[in-house]
C-alpha cells in the first residue's frame, strides 16, 4: 500500500475519522489496529517478524529493569546482550545470509546455493527503534512499558514503519498514548504537508528517476555525460525520501502527533559532519547515540575516535543493504568524518565553529561534490558498475553533448532547477507559507488544496515509482 496510492489515502482518511469519533481513551487502540492492518496488507507472513521483535524487546526490557532494580548490573547487561543478539540476529539472517554466502563462494571458490528468505517490510527501521528502546531502558533513560499492546503501537506505528523516522520511546510514546482532541489546524497543516510530499515525490523524484535510471542502467552508453545521472539521482533520492517524510509527518500531524524532522537542507552542508546533521537525522543520531558512543566515542583517544567514526559509518552503510557498494559508501563517509575531526583538532577549532563568507561557499561546493561522488556507489547495484561510471565521467566527458541534452530536454532541466531552488530556500519561507495557510478562510484553503492536487496530477510522471527507502 504505497504512500501515494488512492487506497492509502482512503486508509488514512478512515483512520483519522475513526480516531476522532471514538472516545479519546481508545484512540491509541485505533492507531494500533490500523497499524497492524496496514502491515498485514503488505504481507501477512511478515507479521511474525515484527511480533518477534516486539515481544522479545518488551519482555527483556521489563526483566532488565527488574534485574537492575535488584542491584544485579551484570545480570541486566547479559539480558541486554541477549535482546540485541535476538533482535539484530533476526535482521542479520533475513538481510545478510545470501550476501555472506556470495562472499564465501567468491573467497573460497565454492558453489553454495543461496537461501530463499522473506524480507519483511520495514525490518531495518523497527529493529533499530526497538533496540534503541531496549538500550534506553538499560541506560535508565526511560521506564519500561508495562502494557504490551501500547509498546506494540510504539514499534508498529503505521505512518513511520516503512521508512522512518526512527523514533525514540521517550519522545514518541507519550504522544501515541495521549488523548487528542480534534483541531482543524492540525488537519490543515497535515494535509498541506502531505501535498508538499506528493509534489516532491510524484513530480521531482519520479521525473528525475526517469533519467537517472536510464543513465545508471547503462553508463557506458552516455560516456562522461553520465555525470548528469548523478545530478538527477541526488535530486531523486532527496525528493523521494524527504517527500515520504513529509507525507509521514503530515499524517501524524492529523492525529496530533509530532514526529521529528528527518531533513534540513542537506545539500547546503558545509562538511560531511554537517551533512549528517541534516540528512536522515533519525538514523545518524541513532548511530551516534547507540553505536558510536557504545564503541567508545571520543573517550578512548584520538586514534580510537577516528576508528570509531569509520566503523560506525561502515555499519551504517551495511544497514542500507547487503552490498559492498553500501559498505564503500559508508566507508567513504566514515573516512570523511574522521578527516574532518582530524583537521578541526589540528586547527584548534571548537565544535561550534562555522565557516563564513567565501570559506562557507567553497565548503558547501566541496561537500556537495563529495556527496555526489558517494551517491554513485549508493545507487549502483554492483561495485564494477560504480567503477565504470566513475571512469566514464573522468575520462570520456564530451561537453558538446550537453547542448543537445539541454535543447532536447529543457523542460526537465527547468524542473530540476526548481527542485534545487526549493531545496535552498530558507525554512522560514515554508513555515511562513504554512502559517498563512492556516489563517486563511476555509474556502480559500480548500481552493488552494484542490489547485495543488490538480497540479500534481497533471505534472506527475506516468508511472509512480516505489519509494527508494522502502527497500531498506
Amino acid at each position: 500500500m504505497s504512500l501515494v496510492s488512492n487506497l492509502f489515502i482512503l486508509f488514512v482518511a478512515a483512520s483519522v475519522l475513526i480516531y476522532y469519533l471514538v472516545p479519546r481513551r481508545f484512540q491509541w487502540i485505533v492507531l494500533l489496529a490500523f497499524s497492524y492492518i496496514y502491515y498485514i496488507a503488505g504481507g501477512p507472513r511478515y507479521v511474525v517478524f515484527i511480533l518477534f521483535s516486539t515481544i522479545v524487546t518488551w519482555l527483556l526490557a521489563l526483566l532488565i529493569e527488574k534485574t537492575e532494580g535488584n542491584g544485579n548490573h551484570k545480570g541486566a547487561k547479559k539480558l541486554l546482550i541477549l535482546g540485541l543478539i535476538l533482535n539484530f540476529g533476526m535482521l542479520g539472517v533475513v538481510k545478510y545470509t545470501n550476501f555472506t554466502i556470495e562472499n564465501i563462494n567468491a573467497l573460497f571458490h565454492l558453489h553454495l546455493r543461496g537461501i530463499e528468505l522473506l524480507f519483511p517490510l520495514g525490518i531495518s527501521f523497527y529493529t533499530f527503534q526497538s533496540s534503541g528502546y531496549l538500550l534506553d531502558v538499560y541506560w535508565k533513560r526511560c521506564k519500561a512499558e508495562r502494557q504490551p499492546f501500547k509498546y506494540a503501537l510504539f514499534v508498529s506505528y503505521f505512518p513511520q514503519i516503512l521508512q522512518g523516522p526512527i523514533g525514540r520511546y521517550s519522545r514518541l510514546a507519550n504522544q501515541l498514548y495521549a488523548e487528542h482532541k480534534f483541531e482543524s489546524q492540525n488537519i490543515v497543516r497535515g494535509f498541506e504537508r502531505i501535498l508538499w510530499g506528493f509534489f516532491k515525490k510524484m513530480i521531482l523524484a519520479d521525473w528525475a528517476a526517469v533519467f537517472s535510471d536510464a543513465i545508471f542502467c547503462d553508463p557506458e552508453k552516455y560516456n562522461g555525460v553520465a555525470l548528469l545521472g548523478v545530478l538527477f539521482y541526488l535530486i531523486q533520492i532527496y525528493a523521494d525520501f524527504s517527500g515520504g517524510m513529509d507525507v509521514v509527518i503530515g499524517i501524524s500531524s492529523m492525529f496530533g502527533i509530532e514526529l521529528d524532522e528527518n531533513f534540513k537542507r542537506p545539500y547546503f552542508a558545509v562538511s560531511t559532519a554537517d551533512f549528517w546533521h541534516r540528512w536522515h537525522i533519525s538514523l545518524s543520531t541513532w548511530l551516534r547515540d547507540y553505536l558510536y558512543i557504545s564503541l567508545g566515542g571520543n573517550r578512548k583517544g584520538k586514534i580510537r575516535t577516528y576508528i570509531n567514526l569509520i566503523l560506525t559509518m561502515l555499519l551504517g552503510g551495511l544497514w542500507h543493504g547487503a552490498s559492498w557498494n553500501f559498505v564503500v559508501w559508508g566507508g567513504l563517509h566514515g573516512v570523511a568524518l574522521a578527516l574532518h575531526k582530524f583537521f578541526r583538532n589540528l586547527l584548534g577549532r571548537p565544535k561550534q565553529y562555522r565557516s563564513r563568507g567565501i570559506r562557507k561557499f567553497f565548503a558547501v561546493v566541496l561537500t556537495f561534490h563529495f556527496v555526489c561522488f558517494c551517491w554513485i556507489f549508493f545507487r549502483n547495484s554492483t561495485f564494477e558498475a560504480s567503477v565504470t561510471m566513475i571512469r566514464q565521467i573522468f575520462t570520456a566527458f564530451h561537453p558538446e553533448l550537453l547542448e543537445q541534452l539541454l535543447t532536447g530536454y529543457w523542460k526537465v532541466f527547468a524542473l530540476m532547477g526548481v527542485g534545487f531552488l526549493l531545496h535552498f530556500c530558507p525554512d522560514s519561507w515554508q513555515n511562513a507559507c504554512s502559517r498563512g495557510m492556516v489563517r486563511m478562510p476555509l474556502i480559500a484553503q480548500a481552493l488552494i488544496m484542490i489547485a495543488l492536487i490538480y497540479l500534481v496530477i497533471q505534472v506527475k510522471s506516468s508511472d509512480i515509482q516505489p519509494f527508494i527507502y522502502f527497500q531498506f
